[in-house]
């Protein structure tokens, strides 16, 4: 890849548009990569990080009914990059309030700049996740 891009791990299509568009105003130049599993993102992170300006990560997952089994989960992607050497800030953008703690701490532990962003209200992706997305963008290019 050789675009910068936004890693994210979410289920919900919805929000995903609405993350989209919210990534477009930050930084139209930045794109949005999307795993709905966290065992696929793991398998699939490597050779994506070097252009990573940013990874944004949900925790729980709901089963696809295209991809039967378990999808893992947003603390088992926090694991993996926590045990890689840190090449962007990381937001963890779950309502589970004790999960999405053990994330932050297993990142914190691997040296990585994690962010929490609640899911508070209807507008939280496009006010209180789009700010703190911004803000991170604009201090890597500065």
């Amino acid at each position: 890849m050789t675009r910068d891009a936004v890693l994210m791990l979410e289920d919900d299509a919805e929000r995903v548009e609405r993350f989209t568009a919210a990534l477009r105003r930050a930084d139209p130049t930045l794109r949005l990569v999307v795993w709905r599993d966290a065992r696929r993102m793991c398998g699939e992170l490597a050779d994506l990080l070097p252009a990573a300006r940013l990874i944004s990560l949900d925790h729980d997952l709901e089963p696809d009914i295209t991809t039967p089994g378990d999808p893992g989960d947003g603390l088992d992607v926090a694991k993996w990059l926590a045990e890689r050497p840190p090449v962007c800030p990381v937001i963890v953008h779950t309502s589970n309030g004790l999960r999405g703690d053990a994330m932050v701490g297993e990142l914190d532990l691997g040296g990585w700049a994690a962010h929490r962003v609640y899911p508070l209200g209807d507008d939280w992706i496009e006010a209180d996740w789009y700010r703190v997305v911004r803000r991170l963008v604009r201090r890597a290019k500065s």
